[in-house]
């Protein structure tokens, strides 16, 4: 049976007092509104609609690739949302499962969100919902069973969910709270949407409400107690959006870990949900790791090290080192304090060392750019040495420009390499050298001002 998804996104999100929508916030480098969509794609859910307000450009831009946006005109209640999302051509007239999940929840699983659908299914129910329970359950609304007033542990199908505003004395007990998730038959919410009213102390159309009416027509509407309360925590404020980004940042490594990597520090690493990390990989304190990176097995990455869509091959030591968008192949290290910029390139075995600056450069096999260094546009051969302070010159002030040092080259310190200039194999440039034109194989080349010694002049000037 298929499986569509809802994502409601249109609140205002006025407690993060902030002029950006609140399901853009990130949580290690994801925006909010794409965890639980993540979370449906990966139980299997291709088919998600986003429900945005008439301002929901930014948010319909985040999702786009991977859900389809609706409407809500105005704000009613979320009961008028999902209306908006089942009226969308994505979801009109679909018949299967129907998954209702929140833009600003970023904990639920995969799993949990299959155990709804599985559920929905066994159990031919209208609705399910899922369900936690608190001692304090106050400002939740709150689940009433069957025997919500007669059991201890109530087990019963679900009668009603009552907001706490609507709650009477008795119902206002009830421990087992509402989480917002859902798992519907389509055409069952569809008939409940048609009938739902805003007859509330809000004034608004409340989804809750579809349980009831669910109920009314002799359907099934059944509790699924969540395994982790955790799960089912929202974010309304920047304080709760850093204790959701401690929660995932927990799972996230112990999952890591789980699986063979090594982290002395767990509560000082960060590591985005797409990082892939290969077995006996360690983590020193301080790693940040986002995007598509991926590090290979027996590197080391830190202390103090930043990784952004980086490729880290096996055997590395990354020590200090920023990195967006680079290629480290096995066994090459970097830092302390580099620095490597989109498009750089170490391959097997090389060097960027303490305050080293690449951009767009390939270092080759067993070359080494070992201190004070900046290399832009650059090919360097394999067996390369650029000596201490020296620099690639690739910017005229209007275009960049390509240089390329050949195999086995020695350069000494404080040299200027003039691009574009091209520099042979073999090549022993002189320190302190500025190079304007091409260096054929195996030359020697000094470009420096002779230097002139005047004795005596010191005493004599000073007279």
């Amino acid at each position: 049976m298929e499986t569509a998804g809802i994502v409601l996104a249109a609140g205002a999100g006025t407690r993060m007092k902030s002029k950006h929508p609140k399901v853009l916030f990130e949580i290690l480098g994801r925006p909010l509104v794409m965890w639980p969509v993540s979370a449906l794609k990966a139980a299997g859910v291709d088919d998600i609609t986003v429900v945005v307000g008439p301002d929901g450009d930014e948010i319909a831009n985040a999702v786009d690739g991977f859900a389809s946006t609706a409407v809500q005109q105005e704000k009613l209640g979320t009961g008028d949302a999902v209306k908006a999302a089942i009226a969308a051509p994505a979801l009109r007239g679909f018949q299967g499962n129907v998954v209702l999940v929140y833009g600003d929840c970023p904990l639920l699983t995969d799993a949990t969100i299959r155990r709804l659908i599985d559920t929905r299914i066994q159990e031919d129910a209208a609705c399910v919902v899922l369900t936690f329970r608190l001692e304090e359950p106050f400002g939740y609304g709150r689940i009433i069973r069957e025997d919500s007033f007669d059991a201890d542990i109530p087990t019963g199908d679900v009668v009603a969910i009552v907001e706490q505003k609507d709650a009477d004395e008795r119902q206002a007990r009830v421990r087992e709270c509402n989480s917002g998730f859902y798992c519907f038959d389509a055409q069952a919410l569809r008939e409940a949407l048609a009938k739902i009213t805003n007859d509330n102390a809000q004034g608004e159309y409340y989804i809750t409400d579809a349980v009831a009416l669910l109920r009314e027509t002799g359907r099934k509407v059944v509790a699924l107690e969540t395994e982790d309360p955790e799960e089912c925590a929202g974010v309304n404020s920047r304080v709760q959006l850093a204790e959701a980004t401690r929660a995932l940042q927990r799972r996230i490594n112990r999952a890591h870990m789980e699986a063979g990597v090594t982290m002395l520090s767990p509560d000082l690493a960060w590591i985005g949900p797409e990082v892939a990390l290969e077995r006996d990989v360690t983590l020193l304190q301080n790693v940040t790791l986002m995007g598509a990176t991926s590090v290979g097995e027996d590197s080391i990455i830190g202390p103090d090290a930043r990784l952004f869509d980086t490729v880290v091959g096996k055997g590395c030591t990354v020590d200090e080192t920023i990195a967006y968008e680079a290629r480290i192949d096995d066994g090459a290290t970097t830092g302390p304090r580099a620095y490597l910029r989109p498009g750089a390139h170490l391959c097997e075995g090389a060097k960027a060392g303490t305050h080293v600056e690449i951009k767009k450069s390939t270092v080759g096999v067993g070359s080494k750019v070992p201190h004070l260094s900046y290399i832009g546009d650059a090919t360097i051969g394999a067996g390369v040495n650029i000596g201490a302070g020296s620099i690639t010159c690739n910017y005229d002030g209007a275009r960049k420009h390509a240089t390329h040092i050949g195999d086995g080259t020695f350069v000494g310190s404080d040299t200027m390499m003039v691009a574009p200039v091209n520099i042979g194999e073999d090549v022993v440039v002189g320190a302190g050298s500025v190079i304007t034109t091409d260096i054929p194989d195996e030359a020697l080349v000094i470009a420096r001002a002779r230097e002139r010694v005047i004795e005596h002049w010191v005493p004599e000037h000073r007279k």
